[in-house]
């Protein structure tokens, strides 16, 4: 393990990269360097606190006391030998973004001095305050004790700020003083014992004796755009709901598909080369960036880890995008939408199942026909989705999303799962009781003899898919990009956790186990083959084609939030102990209301835009106009292009002031609603068209003035100078 004095002279004497190049060498004694790894621990803890935190993580045994303060005195000291002086633990409460309050190590000595102390009290559990955090009725506001409880299978780590700060980071889950779940993070940890439990069930009756845990696993991609910070400070729009509410489209968009894993210019490679360093030293493993299809946008994919992990490191690279990018002079956005007209952004959830002696459970192999294990556990997952579309729907359901989804870039609004022919061949002739074969491995000829015969996948990859088979995984491609993957994960494990279980009772009482999953895997996919669709989800014909089928397609978060209010969703987590009705209930209760303030923000920022920016600007520039025409009518010139430029331009001018007062009054009208869901969809039906319609307005009026004129820095300023 690198010290700190090491990697400060492998990065610059700032700690951060400064431009300097790093050997493979370096990189590796950065990697993982500011984490409480296993290695650390093996290194720093006696034998047998080790083996007791291991059973802990592995087996989930009760943590004793005595191992805590061990762990807790070893932590303590490897934070400070790397300049740590406080902790926190880091929660993940229902705003989507991470908490944290920091305690410094110093306890008073008696004499007046002090002295340096972390017990194993301090470190699984903290007290911070539960009452200002959204709780959807579970807590009142005069009921302000909640707790955190160290999440101890995800490894504590370091963080440093610009300044050189350095705080010791615990992931903890966060709960209510009589034991809700108020955070993102303890519903993924239940989901993911509930499916390991199903799973287990399954693999035993299949005759698996080895494995002991299944644990779902995720890599997800995240999709991000860069501006110019000068350009940012310019837009009240980006800085108060980060997208631009107004905007003219640029000449150039993304038709000329040149963006698309495009050179990456020197000042976005030094961003990600730093941003890369930083998230290596957590131990976050960021392994691809390239340039993405809208200009200005980027994706950065990590390897893949088991979920909880995942989603903790994922809300880590959204946190360091953001922070390095100011370093730079850049912002990140990360919202879904944050400019009409090119692609927005997404998060690529790769989730998989594997057991604790290395097997992945949704692996074909070569002979896919006749592994039994993989037919098995895919027809989980098919069903689960199908039965279920509409609650994995609301799991991805965002304001930012409703912009997104369907929009010509991502995945529709309907849910639907590709396979590829091949495997879609073989589900589908066993279930019509044919004899199913793999066609084996195939190679493609690229037609020059210098260039070698490449393997095929077994399916080919299909980016209009919502939920697409790649390999050896499912990919989500409908999580937004801006949200933390707990929320889409546990559901995906809740909903595929039901569906084991019913194979597992079907199992474990059949006398032929072999015969009884041939027959659960024809049945399935005679039931739920519906929703396999490997064509072009873009397409209009598929949205035709998915009502045929009675597939739902659920356009916004507030109808898709619906789902979380059905019995038969409370009963489902209930079951699984996952949520408890109170709990399912108050997630459903927060989103609304997010959903209500973010549109209320959309609303009030683009009507101080209009009368403090827009309208001004426009007035000022039609004034100046009126006095060249009346100045060249007092010389006796006549000339029609001013007067049927100040005649458009006026016209637009009384339209956007109409508009603005009816975007205010259907603004105030919503806010009134106090109903949730009501509320919501006032907000939805009324506020947003209205908002669409002033933006209208203003978008054509930008592209009538000239740019010296106009308020705010335009969509080619931002898009295409950094």
């Amino acid at each position: 393990m690198a010290t700190l004095h090491e990697i400060k002279q492998v990065l610059g004497t700032n700690g951060h990269s400064a431009g300097r190049s790093s050997s493979t060498k370096d990189i590796t004694k950065i990697f993982g360097s500011n984490v409480f790894n296993d290695k650390v621990m093996r290194e720093r803890l006696p034998k047998e606190t080790y083996k007791g935190l291991r059973k802990t993580i592995e087996q989930g045994a009760p943590l004793s006391l005595d191992v805590a303060n061990v762990v807790a005195n070893a932590m303590k000291d490897w934070a400070i030998e790397r300049g740590a002086s406080h902790y926190t633990h880091w929660f993940q409460p229902l705003t989507g973004i991470t908490a944290e309050k920091h305690d410094s190590f110093i306890a008073p000595a008696g004499d007046g001095s002090v002295i340096m102390e972390f017990s194993g009290k301090q470190l699984i559990q903290g007290e911070p305050d539960a009452s200002s955090f959204p709780s959807g009725g579970l807590r009142a506001t005069f009921e302000a004790r909640g707790y955190t409880a160290w999440d101890c299978t995800s490894p504590a780590f370091l963080k440093e700020d610009s300044s050189g700060d350095v705080t010791l980071f615990i992931p903890t889950a966060f709960c209510s003083y009589t034991g809700e779940a108020l955070d993102k993070k303890t519903p993924l940890l239940r989901s993911m014992e509930a499916v390991s439990k199903q799973a287990m069930r399954v693999l035993r009756a299949l005759g698996n004796k080895t494995s002991t845990r299944v644990t779902a696993t995720v890599g997800p991609e995240q999709e991000y755009f860069l501006i110019d910070k000068k350009f940012y400070d310019q837009r009240l729009d980006l800085m108060s709901s980060g997208r631009t509410l107004f905007g003219a489209p640029s000449p150039k968009g993304q038709e000329l598909e040149d963006q698309y894993f495009g050179s990456i210019k020197d000042r976005i490679s030094r961003f990600m080369k730093d941003l890369d360093i930083e998230l290596w030293k957590m131990g976050v493993s960021a392994k691809t960036k390239h340039n993405e299809v809208a200009p200005a946008q980027f994706e950065l994919a990590p390897i893949f880890t088991t979920t909880n992990i995942a989603a903790d490191h994922n809300q880590l690279v959204m946190e360091t995008l953001q922070k390095v990018a100011l370093r730079l002079g850049l912002v990140c956005l990360l919202h879904e939408k944050p400019f009409a007209g090119v692609n927005g952004s997404g998060k690529h959830n790769n989730w998989s199942l594997a057991t604790d002696d290395g097997h992945n459970l949704l692996e074909p192999g070569k002979t896919p026909h006749d592994n039994e294990q993989f037919l098995v556990f895919t027809s989980a997952v098919i069903k689960a989705v199908d039965v279920h579309a509409d609650l994995l729907r609301a799991g991805a359901a965002n304001t930012g999303n409703d912009l997104r989804l369907g929009a010509n870039e991502a995945p529709p609004a309907i849910i639907s799962v590709f396979m590829g022919e091949e495997l879609s061949d073989i589900l589908f002739d066993l279930a019509k009781g044919k004899k199913a074969e793999s066609k084996g491995q195939h190679y493609l000829n690229i037609g020059a003899d210098s260039l070698p015969a490449l393997p095929k996948d077994n399916t080919d990859r299909n980016r209009t898919s919502p939920f697409a088979f790649t390999g050896n995984k499912f990919e989500f491609r409908m999580v937004p990009s801006s949200i933390s993957i707990s929320g889409p994960n546990t559901v995906l494990n809740t909903i595929t956790a039901e569906a084991l279980d019913e194979i597992a009772t079907r199992l474990e009482k059949a006398k032929d186990v072999n015969k009884e999953a041939a027959a659960i895997i024809k049945e399935t996919i005679n039931k739920h083959g519906r929703i396999i669709f490997n064509g072009n989800n873009y397409s209009e014909e598929w949205v035709k084609e998915a009502k045929k089928r009675g597939l739902p397609n659920i356009r916004s978060m507030v109808e898709a939030l619906e789902v979380l209010a059905k019995p038969e969703t409370a009963k489902l987590f209930e079951k699984y102990k996952v949520l408890t009705k109170g709990e399912l209930h108050s997630r459903y209760e927060v989103y609304l209301e997010k959903y209500s303030k973010d549109i209320n923000i959309e609303a009030r920022a683009s009507i101080e835009m209009v009368k403090r920016q827009y309208l001004p600007a426009v007035m000022r520039y039609t004034g100046e106009l009126a006095q060249i025409i009346s100045g060249l009518r007092a010389v006796g010139v006549s000339s029609s292009v001013q007067k049927d430029l100040l005649s458009e331009i006026s016209v637009l001018l009384d339209s956007s002031a109409k508009k603005l007062e009816l975007l205010e009054a259907a603004t105030k009208k919503a806010q009134s609603v106090s109903e949730a869901h009501q509320k919501a969809a006032a907000f939805r039906d009324k506020v947003v068209p209205a908002a669409n319609e002033l933006r209208k307005d203003i978008d054509a009026l930008e592209t009538l003035l000239p740019t010296c004129c106009w308020p705010v820095p335009s969509y080619a300023d931002m898009l295409f100078k950094l």
